[in-house]
């Protein structure tokens, strides 16, 4: 089968198919900027905001129906926080962790329920925000700047020495450390939530009816499991950055 067949079959499935660094663009002034990431990053802010303010619009002492969940979900990653952080110093950090955690499961969840193929754009397609590398970036770029500020803050300029400690040796595997860990964190949450885009449309194409949906919720675990990850390595880092560096 050649590359015109394979070409012409693909033709037939327009909803599968997946595009890859085609975006749809806003300029404003001299930036240009991934239109279909904000479209959909601002839809799972508002399912965000909307699912809080239900769950915490009526409090009671004995919490029901929507409270119950709310609290459930604030002690998950409470938990976290505190199991990462340490239980002295967790508290502040939480609204950080938290919103990482249900940011990265909404946007997982956003690419892998809703089929956002059915809706045509002028250019690219949207997918979930986490599908782009930009945003994996971003915010493993936050999760930099937060363990840097609980350093700074905990230890002042002694949270440097961690840097020669064991030994001064180890300063350039110290110092690569800081910027492979951003890496690793936007890597690993764009590559896994892009492969499985990329195995649901393979598989819906190929078998469109029955296959795809016990794949399509194995790609929910999957993208609650990286949402978790996600959380926990920054939660990690965070307290890793906050350790008595400075009183060795």
């Amino acid at each position: 089968m050649d590359y015109i067949q394979l070409a012409d079959i693909f033709s037939f499935a327009p909803i599968s198919a997946v595009e890859v660094g085609k975006h749809l663009y806003w300029t404003i002034g001299s930036y240009k900027l991934h239109g279909q990431v904000f479209i959909v990053s601002w839809l799972v802010i508002v399912v965000l905001m909307v699912v809080a303010s239900i769950g915490t619009r009526k409090l009671d002492k004995v919490p029901q129906k929507w409270q119950n969940f709310m609290e459930f979900i604030l002690e998950f990653l409470q938990d976290i926080a505190k199991n990462q952080i340490g239980e002295h110093e967790y508290r502040s950090w939480v609204p950080y962790i938290a919103t990482i955690f249900l940011f990265i499961l909404g946007s997982n969840w956003a690419g892998a329920l809703i089929p956002w193929k059915l809706i045509h754009l002028p250019e690219g397609e949207l997918a979930a925000p986490t599908n782009d590398i930009n945003t994996t970036v971003a915010l493993s770029l936050l999760t930099s700047i937060a363990y840097f500020y609980a350093g700074l803050t905990k230890n002042g300029l002694g949270y440097f020495m961690r840097y020669i400690e064991p030994t001064p040796v180890l300063l350039p595997i110290n110092i690569l450390e800081d910027f492979t860990k951003p890496l690793s964190l936007s890597f690993r949450l764009f590559g896994n939530i892009l492969a499985d885009e990329l195995v649901v449309s393979v598989f819906t194409l190929l078998v469109p009816i029955l296959v795809p949906l016990p794949v399509m919720i194995l790609g929910l675990f999957a993208s609650s499991i990286q949402a978790l990850i996600f959380s926990t390595l920054s939660a990690a880092y965070i307290g890793e950055a906050m350790e008595g560096h400075g009183d060795h």
